[in-house]
């Protein structure tokens, strides 16, 4: 007996240009499901859409207002497409914007009210000031030291891997210094320091849209990096809930914990690269064969034919 399907979906940092866009107009449900999204943004869906299937977009990704939403389009079309095939999923993850998908997939958003929430979060996160995040090979405990009003925790990825918030420059004065300490450091591609305290300025039309749509309480089981364990209903009815996912760390490692040790699963990242797969490997219950990870979409991008035979792959997986 095969274990539970568990959807894992990456946020900002995951998106490339072009990514999945091999699927779309190739698989049906993939295709629909995007379309649905495309069309709720209204005359700003055109644009969005135009921008990720072409190789000279007018709005470059890395702008909110593609990388943001786009993460969404693609990770939730792609979770419709999973569910298509093994119905719906026993639990769902999102890391940081992946969350507010992973809440659409769980019933407490529905697609209107969410694509809704989404658009003015990334018009919002597009007047943020100019920031970053980048990845260091570490524990919280040895960077603690580091951390500063302008440098922040930003996400706990792995048992040794976490990333930095921050304005461009404090990041880049802080980068030769970290590797003059002899840590592995990399950019993540994202102009905007993402979990940080510098976003809670932005996070009150979150409150208020929140609270005007009136999120239901989860139909599948909804695991939050938020708070490292699934989401009660108290919490998928708060606004603040949910404004505090781009103002606090996002904590996946020790969630992605919490939902493995809650049972086994197969999980399967439905969202561009394999960034929660590699990480989801590392767990012992991957690594001992107890539970499996799968993804997608290809590690990185490398065109739209790569693209489908990972589906084709992550189909064959899932005995499909």
């Amino acid at each position: 007996m095969q274990p539970p399907v568990a959807l894992l979906l990456p946020g900002v940092g995951a998106h490339y240009p072009r990514m999945a866009a091999g699927l779309y107009r190739w698989e049906p449900v993939f295709t629909t499901a995007a379309d649905e999204v495309f069309a709720l943004l209204g005359p700003a869906g055109q644009g969005v859409r135009a921008d990720w299937l072409s190789d000279d977009p007018v709005v470059p990704m890395e702008h909110a207002t593609r990388s943001h939403v786009l993460v969404f389009v693609v990770g939730y079309a792609l979770s419709r497409q999973v569910m298509s095939w093994v119905g719906p999923p026993a639990a769902v993850l999102g890391h940081g914007a992946g969350e507010l998908a992973a809440a659409t997939v769980c019933g407490v958003f529905g697609l209107a009210d969410a694509v809704e929430l989404l658009w003015a979060q990334a018009r919002g996160l597009a007047s943020a000031p100019p920031g970053g995040l980048l990845a260091v090979d570490t524990t919280p405990a040895r960077i603690t030291r580091y951390l500063g009003e302008d440098v922040v925790l930003g996400a706990l990825n792995g048992p040794a891997q976490l990333m930095l918030s921050g304005s461009r420059a404090a990041l880049a004065r802080l980068t030769p210094r970290l590797t003059a300490d002899g840590f592995a450091c990399r950019p993540v591609p994202a102009t905007i320091g993402y979990h940080s305290p510098a976003l809670v300025p932005f996070a009150e039309e979150t409150v208020r849209l929140v609270d005007k749509i009136g999120p239901a309480s989860p139909g599948i089981a909804l695991y939050s990096g938020r708070t490292t364990r699934r989401v009660t209903a108290a919490e998928a009815g708060d606004p603040w809930f949910w404004a505090s996912q781009s103002t606090a760390p996002a904590r996946f490692w020790p969630t992605l914990k919490t939902l493995l040790s809650d049972g086994d699963f197969r999980l399967v990242e439905a969202g561009p690269g394999r960034i929660l797969t590699s990480i989801a490997h590392r767990h012992p219950a991957v690594a001992r064969g107890c539970s499996q990870a799968h993804a997608a979409s290809p590690a990185r991008p490398l065109g739209e034919r790569a693209e489908r035979v990972a589906l084709r792959k992550l189909a064959r997986a899932l005995g499909k």
